[in-house]
């Protein structure tokens, strides 16, 4: 037995009230609707929080939380995604077109899990301090933009574009 051919239990199907059929059907006339107002009209369409004169319950329950609108989301991303990184010199946009970050947000966070073997040169926004030091232990060095250090100016060349204007 498939589900298709199991039957309806007696009673599960009705027939559809057909309105506006004259008086002897018990539903012309007004077609079930009453006499005038808002709902007997044509087009009326309920919206969902609509309570009538009744306060809406969105309206009714207490407001709290707060949106920072000055919030930074940065991209994370750890030391062992970059291990496999092939370019010396990196950046937000160089790890965008790694296809290792989907998107640039406000900057990148480089973050100090995993390990890494040979030097790595980061422009990020912001780094944690087992990343930093991870990272310069291996003969790399990273600059941080959200902390106010500058980028060395032989760097532009070598990523070849200026990473401040990039990120």
């Amino acid at each position: 037995m498939k589900l298709h051919e199991i039957p309806k239990p007696k009673g599960a199907t009705k027939n559809r009230k057909r309105i506006g059929r004259g008086i002897g059907s018990g539903h012309g006339k007004t077609s079930g609707k009453g006499q005038k107002g808002q709902r007997s009209r044509a087009g009326y369409k309920d919206k969902p929080a609509n309570e009538g004169g009744q306060m809406p319950l969105n309206r009714r329950l207490p407001k709290f939380g707060f949106v920072n609108i000055f919030r930074k989301e940065y991209n994370e991303i750890n030391l062992y995604r970059l291990a496999d990184f092939g370019m010396e010199y990196l950046d937000a946009i160089a790890l965008y077109e790694a296809g290792k970050i989907r998107q640039i947000k406000d900057g990148v966070k480089l973050l100090g899990s995993g390990e890494i073997d040979r030097p790595i040169h980061c422009v990020v926004s912001l780094a944690t301090k087992s990343a930093r030091e991870k990272i310069e232990k291996a003969g790399g060095s990273v600059v941080e933009l959200g902390r106010g250090e500058q980028v060395p100016e032989d760097w532009e060349a070598k990523i070849g574009r200026n990473p401040v204007e990039g990120e």
